[in-house]
């Protein structure tokens, strides 16, 4: 019993992940913890060990009497959560150029083709697919402590993704980055594909301080 109430807790937490990663669940109103059950089917316990779970990524926030709430984009998350990428994603993108198999590039080439349809269309997958191109060319590193705080920081920056690619005309900016990123990275140019990663996050952190930026007090 306690191996399905895992499982089914462990299903709550991508269900419920997705719907806060995509906006459709607001962050200024408690989560309807009953409602959400019953548009499940299931009891309130999963469901509350799957909200908890989410507040340790950082997704949600508890609170007495009103239980949980999605936090909202600011601009001192977005500061940390960049600043931190910054500081592992480069040299480590970097080795898994060197380290990365036929299949690990394929893997990188089929994210990429999944990534911009949605990107041009800045539809409801953009930020998960832009999340997966990312992970793809991070993984063949085989470093998986530092991949699992990685993979931690690109789910805390989905949302930004989102924000970020609003403006018009971003789209087509991140298309030709991510392009000439995986162009660099499967010609295993170490040096370059730091470079060019730590311009391309430094580059989308800018932009988000200027969006996020009525949110410092």
């Amino acid at each position: 019993m306690s191996i399905i109430v895992r499982n089914l807790s462990e299903q709550l937490v991508d269900l419920v992940r997705e719907r806060i990663l995509t906006g459709d669940v607001s962050p200024d109103r408690p989560i309807r913890q009953d409602a959400l059950a019953a548009e499940f089917g299931v009891s309130k316990i999963p469901l509350r060990e799957a909200l908890a779970r989410l507040e340790q990524e950082g997704l949600l926030a508890s609170q007495a009497n009103r239980g949980f709430t999605v936090r909202p984009l600011n601009a001192r998350e977005a500061e940390e959560v960049y600043a931190l990428r910054l500081k592992l994603e480069p040299e480590m993108i970097a080795l898994a150029a060197r380290t990365a198999t036929p299949a690990d590039q394929q893997a990188a080439i089929e994210m990429f083709d999944r990534l911009h349809p949605a990107t041009d269309s800045r539809g409801d997958g953009v930020g998960a697919f832009n999340r997966a191109f990312h992970l793809a060319m991070l993984r063949p590193a085989a470093q998986p402590v530092t991949l699992t705080i990685l993979e931690r920081l690109h789910v805390l920056s989905e949302r930004y993704v989102r924000k970020h690619l609003e403006p018009l005309g971003r789209d087509a900016r991140a298309k030709e980055e991510h392009r000439e990123i995986l162009d660099v990275w499967m010609a295993r140019d170490e040096r370059r594909i730091a470079a060019l990663t730590v311009v391309h996050i430094g580059k989308t952190l800018d932009d988000l301080r200027l969006q996020l930026k009525s949110d410092i007090n």
